[in-house]
């Protein structure tokens, strides 16, 4: 190991107890805020209906700097009495299935109905330029420009699942707005999107009749969590081929362990273009809720996902004080390239990495003021 490994990995201590980050970021060497925020009075701004307000405040809780992530800790707790009201759902499919087209015509419906409906609508981020199109919007037309609905689109950001790193904190910050009903929309890349299933009241997948095996979506995985099946373009020439499609499914979903065992998931076919089906699948939706709640099933549900996604925050939390520690990220940066040279096996990394941010912490060089990623 040469003279910048031992620079890198030399100051691994094993035994110091975790400060906080209030700690770190009252320490000597932190910057001061670039601003004044008063979560309190954003916070009444978003109740109040503020749509810029808003708009902001989802930024804010995107942004991965340690000083927003403060801000946004401290918005998210003031609004928290305001959330959780909300019906939570979450649509997938693969691309093409007719996600967003059906997702502007729904929501229009439960508009008329009397609803106020924010869309979270999750674009996937390139691997190579970091970039989204961001286009789920503009397929969106009716509801984008309607003023009992909001739209947001967001990146992936490289998170997985289908959806976006600070889903669950848009969702929170849009049901204070008062937005009765919730759509997220995942990215629709295929079978991995289950993640938006640990975070929704009800989750709904989208397939499409005549791609193909009809029972290609019969996996273990994304139909086995599904609390409602859809058939989407059963209309003009492809209505049978749809029907047959939904029996089949119908017939294999019968042989798997359902999500729940209060709910037995239906298979309906729906038209997004010709909004054949979606009062159909409205009272479905409405029907799981209801059964949920009857049972207690949908209370529990709340309370796993609440701690779930503490745990998650946990994790990006941990991450980002870590690489906040200038020692950890040299030793990060280090042990990067020994891993992809084959000098050093990926677990024996991870150890070194920890192990320089475990001294760091006992010496008090962490700040507080890095950047997750």
């Amino acid at each position: 190991m040469n003279w910048c490994r031992q620079m890198c990995y030399g100051f691994a201590p094993l035994n110091c107890w975790i400060l906080t980050l209030t700690s770190t970021n009252s320490s000597a060497g932190a910057k001061p805020s670039r601003r004044s925020f008063d979560a309190e009075r954003t916070a009444a701004a978003i109740k109040a209906g503020d749509r810029a307000t808003l708009a902001r405040a989802i930024t804010l809780v995107e942004s991965t700097k340690r000083a927003h992530q403060v801000e946004a800790a401290a918005l998210l707790q003031a609004i928290n009495a305001e959330t959780g009201q909300a019906h939570r759902i979450g649509i997938t499919g693969v691309p093409g299935v007719g996600k967003s087209t059906t997702i502007d015509r729904f929501g229009m419906d439960l508009i008329a109905a009397g609803h106020r409906v924010a869309v979270l609508a999750v674009d996937p981020t390139s691997s190579r330029s970091g970039g989204s199109i961001l286009g789920d919007k503009t397929r969106m037309s009716r509801l984008a420009v309607n003023e009992n609905a909001f739209v947001r689109p967001s990146p992936t950001s490289g998170t997985l699942g289908g959806v976006a790193r600070k889903t669950r904190e848009t969702m929170a910050l849009v049901e204070a707005a008062g937005f009765d009903i919730v759509i997220v929309e995942t990215v629709g890349v295929g079978q991995s999107e289950t993640t938006v299933a640990e975070m929704v009241d009800t989750f709904v997948v989208l397939l499409l009749a005549g791609g193909g095996d009809e029972l290609q979506g019969i996996k273990k995985g994304i139909i086995e969590l599904a609390d409602l099946i859809a058939i989407n373009k059963a209309d003009g020439d492809n209505l049978a081929r749809a029907e047959r499609s939904a029996a089949d499914y119908r017939g294999a979903l019968s042989l798997l362990t359902p999500a729940s065992a209060n709910w037995q998931p239906p298979v309906l076919t729906v038209s997004g273009l010709t909004g054949g089906g979606l009062d159909a699948r409205w009272a479905q939706i409405q029907s799981h809720r209801d059964r949920l709640r009857a049972t207690g099933e949908f209370s529990e549900r709340r309370r796993a996902q609440a701690v779930r996604w503490m745990h998650d925050m946990l994790s990006d939390q941990l991450r980002a004080l870590m690489l906040a520690a200038p020692e950890v990220a040299a030793t990060l940066k280090c042990a990067e390239e020994d891993v992809r040279a084959g000098k050093l096996a990926p677990s024996a990394a991870v150890g070194l990495v920890i192990g320089q941010f475990v001294g760091a912490l006992g010496a008090g060089n962490t700040d507080g003021q890095g950047s997750a990623t």
